[in-house]
């Protein structure tokens, strides 16, 4: 990724420095309960986050039925599998999903603030919300794509999809060589919440394992 999209080293400590003190204000003032937050934090790393996003495109590598309900009516395929309840609630409400494929590469972004599909992808990242990436993705997204090293062929079309309270998208990216034989437990460990977004592509498995 470019330095574009970069932010300072301290972004990280100095927004959790004033994020605590909200917390102990609200806390102080009644607003929120003394575990309020911890909850929700534990929600978005056990039971809401990308690896849901990672078992459906597993899936759908596996089985092209699935995919393609996949595609036609997201909620509902995503209805099928065994994943935790609350997959079309907080901030999941009418997801939608577009393939990668022979000729087609999908970017998802939004354009007016940062809706996205948490259950399945998780929090977005900071650079998800930056106004230059949101406003640059819709006027030149191959440029962008190929600062985050994703350079795009000519002949292939990129699509550029927004998200927003009424629809949030995601990708299925597309199955990397070398992985017949895998399991779709394997499979789904090689998926990144950055492929399911469109701005990389999933490395084939001795990329992603270091060539063991």
């Amino acid at each position: 990724m470019q330095d574009l999209f970069r932010y300072e080293d301290d972004r990280e400590s100095a927004s959790s420095a004033k994020v605590r003190a909200l917390e102990a204000l609200l806390i102080e003032k009644g607003v929120l309960g003394s575990n309020s937050v911890d909850t929700v934090l534990g929600h978005f790393e056990t039971i809401a986050g990308p690896f849901n996003g990672a078992k459906i495109v597993a899936r759908a590598w596996l089985d092209v039925d699935f995919k393609a309900r996949l595609l036609a009516d997201t909620p509902a395929a995503i209805a099928e599998l065994d994943l935790p309840s609350g997959m079309v609630g907080a901030e999941g409400e009418h997801m939608a999903a577009v393939a990668n494929g022979t000729g087609v590469h999908n970017l998802v972004i939004c354009t007016l603030c940062s809706c996205y599909p948490w259950p399945v992808l998780g929090l977005p990242p900071y650079w998800y919300k930056d106004p230059v990436f949101r406003a640059r993705g819709v006027r030149e997204p191959r440029a962008v794509l190929r600062e985050f090293g994703v350079p795009i062929d000519e002949n292939v079309q990129v699509k550029v999809w927004d998200s927003s309270a009424q629809i949030r998208w995601f990708v299925v990216p597309e199955r990397p060589e070398g992985t017949d034989a895998m399991t779709e437990e394997q499979l789904a460990a090689l998926v990144t919440p950055e492929s399911m977004m469109g701005v990389a592509l999933v490395a084939p498995p001795q990329v992603a394992h270091g060539g063991t």
